[in-house]
């Protein structure tokens, strides 16, 4: 992974730890964000600072399949708290289906896998526990391909299915699930996380020198890019995007930087590693392979929204299409109307959506912005019909479905609405946002137990543990609940409660209050 490890504390985890969640010695100095509007074939751009990520993560163990999936919620617990994850179901369903593509092509089947997006302007990726890998906006955007995208994907992928993450912690042993969940976002995260059960949990343990963690960190970077290429071209992706990647980075990072060589020589994308990917992707060629119209639809989302201001951002694609400074000129006027919307402007933002509807009228991106827009306009049944139409075709689809049901809402028909996202919660069953419509839908529509039941859920997967134990508490004092519904909210109750008891013995072992 990609990451930029802060501070004494989170210098000592990583140490400590052993664990090759990022680089052996503090990541390297900053690089920059493209410009936004800049053409795609134009030179990193100057006009935000990042750090430089390294690609990698850990993962093996002597857990359970279970025990690893709760170290892996409560990994994801600590993340939430300390990073802003993006929830919105368009941009998760990309990173989603990209990272399950490749995750078919590992041939493993290992575990089950979350992907996520995190609102930052940082180059960055990681793998924790569990199968929960998050991709950064920054990422998307410095990506000059989707084939480079999926190649840190497909690296962060290798990283669990070769469970470098589980091997690396398998001698702490003496620690339960919520002390080593906190171990490895600190190790991950820094300072951003927990620092007092963190710095109390390595008290006493014996530090391994900074060679040996280098070479750890160096053999499972070997590992997962070896592994990744191979899922890369199983994916139908270049092999060769890996190598390209890196080489990007690290020339960007040597005319930026004086003492770049230096930190090239200790950080993980160094000219060794870069000439292992060239050597590896050469037994598959190269894969002559466009990019999807979803990545350059998710570029125009993610880059309209690194406008702080609504009106730059239409003043930025207005400049583009007007130069044809685009890698797509679909996505530009997307990225354009997008903008539009978010500036107040319903009547333009309007005639760019019907354009695109004309050019595209089964896009998922494009229904939903319409939609969306007759939504604001107060035309509910034109929105509708638009969205039914869709998912006549998509059925599935779970962007559609989350639309739909929040149409349906503004509509006042609360029970449809919640029978559309029942149709897509076993397919999202770790999405906060999709808990949070059904509770508002169950509450709407008289099902009280439900509503709790799903709102506890939403507050669960969101890190907050308490408030969802208390809101299962609430549920169960509902007047008539049946007997179904409290089974439910019961058996929810004593599974979050046995997770409040391990977070207290932990508190209390480590003299916490």
């Amino acid at each position: 992974m990609y990451t930029h490890i802060p501070g004494s504390l989170a210098r000592t985890l990583t140490l400590v730890l052993g664990i090759a969640l990022g680089t052996a010695a503090p990541a390297g100095p900053p690089i920059e964000l493209p410009d936004p509007g800049r053409a795609p074939d134009a030179p990193l751009g100057n006009t935000r600072p990042l750090d430089l990520p390294d690609i990698g993560s850990t993962a093996d163990g002597v857990m359970t399949t279970g025990q690893e999936q709760r170290l892996g919620r409560a990994f994801m617990h600590s993340v939430r708290k300390a990073l802003p994850v993006d929830d919105d179901p368009l941009l998760n369903d990309y990173i989603s289906s990209l990272g399950s593509t490749l995750v078919g092509a590992s041939g493993t089947g290992a575990g089950s896998y979350t992907f996520f997006l995190i609102d930052e302007p940082v180059i960055n990726a990681f793998a924790g526990p569990g199968g929960y890998v998050g991709v950064y906006a920054g990422l998307i955007l410095a990506a000059s391909s989707e084939d480079e995208l999926a190649a840190v994907m497909a690296h962060e992928i290798a990283h669990v299915t070769q469970r470098h993450l589980m091997r690396s912690i398998e001698n702490q042993a003496q620690y339960t699930l919520p002390t080593l969940a906190l171990l490895v976002a600190a190790a991950i995260l820094g300072a951003q996380v927990s620092g007092d059960v963190a710095a109390a949990a390595v008290t006493g343990i014996q530090a391994a020198s900074i060679q040996q963690q280098i070479n750890f960190t160096r053999d499972n970077e070997k590992e997962a890019d070896r592994v990744g290429i191979v899922t890369l071209a199983k994916a139908g992706h270049d092999p060769y995007a890996m190598a390209g990647f890196f080489e990007r980075l690290a020339k960007n990072s040597r005319t930026q930087e004086n003492n770049a060589p230096e930190f090239l020589r200790t950080h993980p994308v160094n000219t060794n590693r870069i000439a292992d990917a060239v050597g590896r992707a050469e037994s598959y060629g190269h894969r002559q392979r466009p990019d999807s119209l979803r990545f350059q639809l998710t570029r125009a989302d993610l880059r309209q929204r690194s406008f702080r201001r609504a009106d730059l951002a239409v003043e930025s694609f207005r400049k583009t299409l007007k130069a044809g400074r685009y890698a797509d000129e679909t996505a530009a006027h997307y990225g354009l109307a997008l903008a539009l919307e978010r500036a107040g402007d319903l009547d333009e933002a309007t005639k760019g959506a019907k354009a695109l509807r004309a050019k595209l009228p089964q896009q998922a991106e494009v229904v939903i912005l319409d939609a969306r827009l007759q939504r604001r306009r107060g035309d509910l049944d034109g929105a509708l019909a638009n969205l039914s139409e869709a998912l006549g075709l998509s059925p599935s689809s779970v962007p559609l479905n989350m639309a739909q049901a929040e149409t349906l809402m503004a509509a006042g028909r609360a029970g449809p609405a919640l029978k559309a996202l029942r149709v897509v919660a076993g397919q999202r069953p770790k999405d906060p946002q999709l808990y949070k419509l059904m509770s508002d839908a169950a509450g709407r529509s008289g099902e009280k137990g439900e509503a709790h039941l799903y709102r506890a859920e939403y507050l669960y997967l969101t890190g907050d543990l308490d408030p969802a134990v208390k809101q299962l508490e609430h549920g169960l004092r509902t007047p008539g609940l049946s007997y179904q519904a409290s089974a439910r909210l019961q058996a929810r109750l004593d599974d979050l409660r046995g997770e409040q008891r391990d977070l207290k013995k932990e508190r209390g072992a480590f003299g916490s209050p």
